[in-house]
């Protein structure tokens, strides 16, 4: 989790978020370009700041695990026409990203966490705000 992150642009804020991914063990570095290729195809940009980058169908046999990364880019990125000031990259195996989209699109919905989770700088401030309701995290 970086809260003070910098991009030049999209794909290098995708490169960041996908070389966190494989720094934290979850995925080899030729995820990153799965990552990249997801999002020349279709913008992984889900509305209130937020993008959630992942890799191809195709990407999905470089995961080791499922893990979540966040960026925070107080200074914004440029997504499309978009402003994008969080990263939530997503490395799954099978239909882990299906569960996990789920689950970030229901926090997302509430503009109001949206919006904390955007402008926050505590850490555990962002994993309480990622925690589906009631859901315990292992730290």
């Amino acid at each position: 989790m970086r809260l003070d992150a910098a991009a030049a642009d999209r794909d290098d804020a995708v490169r960041q978020c996908g070389r966190a991914l494989v720094s934290a063990g979850a995925a080899e570095p030729g995820y990153i370009d799965a990552m990249l290729d997801r999002e020349r195809t279709v913008s992984t940009y889900v509305g209130e700041g937020v993008a959630i980058p992942h890799g191809t169908l195709a990407g999905k046999e470089l995961v080791h695990h499922d893990a979540l990364c966040v960026l925070r880019f107080p200074g914004g990125v440029d997504w499309n026409g978009e402003r994008v000031a969080l990263c939530v990259g997503i490395a799954a195996r099978g239909d882990g990203h299906v569960r996990i989209l789920s689950e970030l699109a229901q926090i997302l919905l509430d503009p109001d966490r949206a919006r904390m989770l955007r402008e926050t700088t505590d850490a555990d401030e962002v994993i309480r705000l990622l925690r589906p309701d009631g859901e315990e995290i292992a730290q």
